[in-house]
């Protein structure tokens, strides 16, 4: 069985390697650091960053898609101790992003990346009048990532969570408890002193709902009113 494999993992090499300008080959005869003949990076890199003024020097490797990061990167120090953790989508940081010291993790990013080759973006805002009914609206974007989600930060040497941060669209909500989750956010109400839920609306959703709720007109109900202001 070994001596069929051999050969189609050969041809599959070669194919590969046919595809690259330049490339290079790695400690496990991969195919790394490929540039097709367009001169985009295509495929698994390892790029390694010098020090520079300062400034240490590490190494981080993932998958390029069109010259663009995509997926999952890692980042090392130049002792090979991991540093960060991040999730690219047309070469912007998407999703969940980790950040570590030499004592462990530090913090968390959530990002929602844009595509670079779109000047919009489109947002689902919750219908006012239907509450399972969402209106779609466009977003002028910058082409790069937006903070969307929970921003966490640790004590790196015990893991424990000292603050929390939400943003909705880059728009970062009222300061959160670290220890709450969004189903635990309440307040008390004045009248009967019973714990409701809050509701934060981002501001873009909130000029949304402005410019598009109409003023209701006063119900007519037969009375005129009195001339000159004077009281009935």
């Amino acid at each position: 069985m070994k001596f069929l494999l051999l050969p189609l993992f050969t041809f599959f090499c070669l194919f590969v390697q046919s595809q690259c300008k330049t490339y290079r080959i790695g400690s496990n005869n991969d195919t790394l650091n490929c540039t097709d003949m367009a001169g985009m990076k295509q495929g698994k890199w390892i790029v390694t960053v010098p020090k520079l003024r300062g400034e240490p020097g590490y190494e981080e490797e993932g998958v390029f898609l069109n010259n663009r990061k995509d997926g999952l990167w890692r980042r090392y120090n130049p002792m090979g101790d991991l540093l960060a953790q991040e999730n690219f989508k047309w070469g912007n940081k998407n999703g969940r992003c980790m950040y570590f010291t030499y004592a462990g993790l530090e913090h968390e990013e959530s990002w929602r990346a844009v595509n670079p080759d779109k000047a919009y973006d489109t947002l689902d805002v919750q219908d006012l009048r239907d509450p399972n009914k969402y209106d779609r609206i466009i977003v002028k974007t910058d082409g790069t990532s937006i903070k969307h989600g929970f921003w966490k930060y640790y004590v790196p040497e015990t893991s424990v969570l000292i603050n929390m941060e939400e943003y909705i669209m880059g728009q970062l909500k009222a300061p959160t408890d670290p220890l709450a989750t969004p189903e635990n956010k309440t307040r008390a109400d004045t009248n009967n002193s019973v714990a409701v839920p809050v509701k934060i609306k981002p501001k873009i959703v909130a000029e949304f709902e402005q410019k598009h709720t109409k003023k209701k007109k006063p119900a007519r109900t037969g009375k005129t009113s009195p001339p000159n202001g004077q009281q009935p």
